[in-house]
């Protein structure tokens, strides 16, 4: 079967090379042909490198780390669901209703991205990138299960070619792709994931605030008092780990993002200096704020470190989005540099602008635009402390 499958390939590829009819979709035939065989294609001269490992394995690899996500996800939606309608369902009927919800958001999201990729490939005439699998794969998981299927599909198209395309496709990018998706929901149509009402699957007028929209909500208070006295949820900081809290599809359950940051550094994909650095800056502001909170009105300030980290989108965007290696620092010290300036940034967003308490987003996409600054100052002072010492 196999044998004649790559016999047809073989057979028809002449049709898409050189002069043949089809030559414009090369780019469709070469992603088809990837897909399903590996390259046999050779280096003819050196220098080059023999590794085991190539882009597409790369892609895979993160796609593996965020199935987990996407599985508990699924089930998280049917526990919300069965909380606003006072329905109990098995692990399994949960894990069934959620993925009725989050099937036609990636079939939507994949769709929207592929049609843009292939696009490009043909009037650009190069490869189909698989960069676009991994964006694709992360765009429904930071979005709330209820959103409209339309609005998935126009926020993906932004964010593929604004995102990515116009800058000259992957690699080129100086912004996440699926987190400029996400920016453009969240200011083009702020209802839809802003609201108290769009994390929850039930019925209508059932309504559910996210832990951050507690204490942004609320002034002249101690923000673990207000968690604490929710009724309707659990926001317990144990509870806010296991992930059972309304939320984006993958945000919840801080141990499976833990897991696949670990898997993501075991690879070598993910860098542990980013993910570190993210989290020294987010409790060193936190303390900063919590030592201010007695002396401000704004609630925000009084939230503790250890909820901030495992509070919204945090640990996800870490993990999954400040680590892409397009458009993170590159040099081991910028990194640091790099990770540290996230963290900070998402509680001074989150305490500062109470209007948006989720503030990783906005703190990743920032340090993006500064993320070459960073390198380049790190390595101009690595060249003239170089000099100093040759000098002597």
């Amino acid at each position: 079967m196999v044998n004649a499958l790559r016999k047809l390939i073989k057979n028809i590829e002449p049709k898409f090379t050189d002069d043949g009819p089809l030559q414009r979709f090369f780019p469709i035939f070469e992603a088809t042909e990837s897909f399903l065989f590996s390259s046999d294609e050779k280096t003819k001269s050196g220098p080059h490198i023999r590794d085991s490992v190539d882009i597409k394995r790369v892609m895979i690899l993160v796609v593996l780390a965020l199935i987990p996500c996407y599985i508990f996800g699924a089930i998280n939606i049917g526990v919300q669901a069965g909380i606003a309608s006072g329905k109990e369902r098995t692990l399994f009927d949960n894990f069934v209703f959620g993925m009725g919800y989050i099937i036609p958001v990636i079939i939507v999201t994949f769709i929207a991205g592929g049609f843009w990729e292939v696009l490009f490939a043909v009037i650009r005439k190069h490869d189909i990138y698989e960069g676009f699998l991994v964006t694709c794969a992360l765009i429904p998981l930071l979005m709330p299960p209820t959103i409209p299927l339309w609005q998935v599909f126009v926020a993906t198209s932004f964010g593929i070619v604004i995102g990515k395309e116009i800058f000259g496709g992957v690699g080129y990018n100086i912004f996440n792709p699926a987190l400029v998706t996400r920016a453009f929901i969240y200011f083009a149509y702020p209802t839809t994931i802003a609201g108290d009402k769009v994390w929850l699957v039930g019925p209508d007028g059932y309504s559910g605030a996210t832990a951050l929209s507690i204490p942004a909500a609320t002034e002249n208070s101690n923000a673990l008092d207000l968690l604490n006295n929710v009724n309707q949820f659990d926001f317990s900081w144990i509870n806010m780990v296991m992930g059972y809290i309304p939320g984006s599809i993958g945000e919840t359950n801080k141990i499976i993002i833990l897991l696949g940051a670990l898997f993501l550094i075991y690879v070598k994909i993910a860098s542990w200096r980013t993910m570190l650095g993210a989290i020294l800056g987010l409790f060193f502001t936190a303390i900063v704020t919590n030592t201010l909170a007695p002396f401000s009105s704004n609630t925000m300030l009084s939230l503790p470190p250890h909820y901030h980290l495992v509070m919204g989108s945090f640990m996800f965007g870490v993990a999954f989005m400040a680590t892409e290696p397009v458009t993170s620092a590159h040099t081991n010290r910028g990194k640091w540099i790099y990770g540290f300036l996230i963290g900070s940034l998402t509680v001074i967003i989150r305490s500062i602008n109470p209007a948006y308490p989720e503030g990783i987003m906005l703190a990743i996409l920032l340090m993006n635009a500064f993320a070459p600054l960073i390198d380049y100052f790190v390595v101009q002072k690595n060249i003239n402390q170089r000099k100093f010492r040759y000098a002597k």
